[in-house]
């Protein structure tokens, strides 16, 4: 696999503003990944469940932290489902997230 593109992880952690407001603050980390279509089968597994997967991004494993959203080429991804946790790569299945959230 070769990691010609180049992926945003964004890590969500909650903070806190002067009056004790929790706020949502991102950060994010460019790394380099490979592409992978999503099979037929997946696809339509995961359709009936809700799920609309789009891109498989496969990355070095120790890069990885939990994030579950992502963005690549401008666009929001969520992180839907990771594949080959204590291996060299893992694979991140992921959808398009919704304009409004």
């Amino acid at each position: 696999m070769t990691y010609d593109h180049e992926l945003t992880l964004i890590h969500e952690d909650n903070t806190q503003d002067e009056l004790g407001n929790h706020v949502p603050a991102l950060s994010k980390t460019d790394i380099l990944c490979g592409l992978k279509s999503v099979g037929r089968n997946e696809f339509y597994s995961a359709a009936t469940a809700g799920l609309r997967p789009e891109l498989i991004f496969v990355i070095h494993a120790y890069e990885y932290d939990g994030q579950r959203l992502v963005e690549f080429d401008d666009v929001r991804y969520r992180v839907v489902r990771t594949y080959g946790e204590g291996t060299e790569e893992i694979e991140l299945t992921c959808e398009r997230v919704a304009a409004d959230g």
